[in-house]
């Protein structure tokens, strides 16, 4: 899971940034182990098919929509032939529907289509980046369908794969993605994605700024995922405890 690639990011998005070239180096990795990156529609599809998935296999994906996906991310994918998903919020992209909401730089509608038109899969992110499981019906709704008619507006092709925003959702808003017309959804949780985790909670591991090429060879094979995470562990079960309670105190007569 990537967000930003930029030489120079903002304070908000610095940590969750890689540089063009750790990227570049990373992906060169990728293809040295003879990995076979998927798109998320393809993975999901093998797996409700029972089709085979091909030798060693990968998602590189994308969230938010940051410029620097067009610019630095793209021409190395486009250099190793590589696929890749791109979850975009469409009320941070610039143009008609922008919120004035975005964190750092964003792509433009324009970048998004020659992204889809080079291999990249386009999927949902929410329309203004919410924590959805805070959201009332109406709200989470909203969030959800008018993501997907944009995308499917500018881009001719409704998005079938969802992420969630922060990696947050519960069984309501999991039900909630599926009513949409998403056919699968990433979530967060710093571990391999397996065929056990459904369709709608399927995990990734976080690729940060401060990932060097050591650990990330280690995320490549799996190897010391629980050690390598445990502080996000420990903060996202913290996290789940206190949405749960201020979900009970809005519930509350």
């Amino acid at each position: 899971m990537y967000h930003a690639v930029a030489v120079e990011p903002n304070d908000a998005t610095r940590a969750l940034s890689v540089t063009p070239a750790a990227f570049a180096e990373q992906m060169a990795m990728v293809a040295e182990r003879g990995m076979t990156p998927l798109t998320t529609a393809e993975l999901a599809a093998a797996w409700r098919t029972g089709r085979p998935l091909p030798a060693r296999p990968v998602l590189v994906t994308f969230d938010d929509g940051y410029e620097g996906v067009h610019r630095h991310a793209l021409p190395v994918l486009a250099g190793h032939g590589f696929p890749a998903t791109l979850f975009v919020s469409t009320g941070w992209l610039r143009g008609p529907y922008d919120t004035g909401g975005a964190l750092d730089t964003m792509l433009g509608w324009g970048q998004v289509r020659e992204l889809a038109g080079a291999g990249v899969e386009i999927g949902g992110h929410s329309h203004t980046h919410p924590q959805l499981d805070q959201l009332g019906a109406e709200r989470l709704r909203h969030e959800l369908v008018h993501c997907r008619e944009i995308v499917t507006d500018q881009l001719g092709t409704a998005p079938m794969s969802f992420a969630y925003p922060y990696g947050y959702s519960d069984r309501r808003v999991r039900a909630a993605v599926r009513e949409t017309g998403y056919a699968q959804a990433l979530a967060v949780g710093n571990a391999p994605a397996r065929r056990a985790q459904g369709p709608y909670a399927l995990r990734r591991v976080t690729v940060r700024r401060s990932t060097g090429a050591e650990e990330f060879a280690r995320l490549l094979e799996c190897r010391a995922i629980t050690r390598t995470f445990a502080r996000d562990r420990a903060l996202t079960k913290g996290y789940a405890t206190l949405r749960r309670t201020r979900q009970l105190r809005r519930r509350a007569p």
